[in-house]
Parts: C-alpha cells; structure tokens; sequence
C-alpha cells in the first residue's frame, strides 16, 4: 500500500497482519446475559454479577480473582437438583462454585473449549428461574423452557 510522497518518492508503508483475538470470556458472557429482557450488569465482590430486578441470576468468576481458583467461570442459578447431575456428568466442564453452590448454583468452566451454546441455554434457564410469572408469560416463546 503506498502511502505518500517524500521528496518526490512514493514511500511503501508495509501492512500487518494481526490474527483475530478471539473475545474474551467475560465479553461473550455479558452477550449472552444482557440480551435476556430487563438484564442488567452491577460489580459485586469485584465481578461482574447480571440480574433481572436486581435478582442475580449469574456471576463471572475471573481467573484472576480467588473464586475463580485461577480458571474463568460463570456461576449460574440451577434448578434443584441440577447441579449434582450436571456435575456428575460433565466434571470438567461443571463444578460446584464456592459460596453459591450449598444454595444449588452451578459453576461452569469457561476456559479451553466452552459449548457458548449450552453456556447461553443455562443462562437462560438461570434467568427464568428468578423472573416473575408475568415477565415470563410476555416473553416470546424462545424464551420460554422446553
């Protein structure tokens, strides 16, 4: 690509290639989270937390704090008995979050190869556990449990 003109001359600017950093964890998460109705994002304990109603519904655990044990993670409200199934059957993907887990929150890896699909269906599932009956009933069928 040339650039411009010295003294006459074209100069050659040269181009860089930058591969595509993939998006961070946190920034596919707040996708996810804040495109359910009425989601909001508020910092809690120094992480980013997403509520409906100012009802929490998940939480990042960054890497770099100590609930995230030096791995990013989400913790998401669960259904009763959810988090042992899940956990039984995918531990390396599923783990019991500390602080949330003895109330039945479910902790999800978010590092090496994450499924954003079941990371958002989860979300979604957490995010209708807490909305009122009303919110849900207005909400398009998408969002409805299957």
């Amino acid at each position: 690509m040339f650039s411009c003109r010295r003294a006459g001359r074209l100069t050659h600017r040269r181009r860089r290639t930058v591969a595509a950093m993939p998006p961070r964890p946190i920034t596919r998460l707040r996708k996810i989270c804040l495109a359910l109705p009425e989601a909001h994002e508020v910092e809690a304990w120094g992480a980013p937390t997403f509520r409906l109603r100012n009802k929490m519904f998940a939480i990042f655990a960054s890497r770099t704090k100590h609930a995230g044990r030096g791995r990013d993670g989400v913790w998401l409200k669960a259904s009763p008995g959810e988090q042992g199934r899940m956990v039984a059957a995918a531990p390396n993907q599923f783990f019991v979050p500390p602080y949330m887990g003895p109330s039945g929150w479910v902790g999800i890896w978010l590092d090496g190869v994450v499924d954003w699909e079941t990371v958002a269906e989860l979300a979604r599932e957490a995010y209708l556990l807490i909305a009122p009956k009303r919110l849900v009933e207005s909400l398009p069928p998408r969002f409805h449990r299957d």
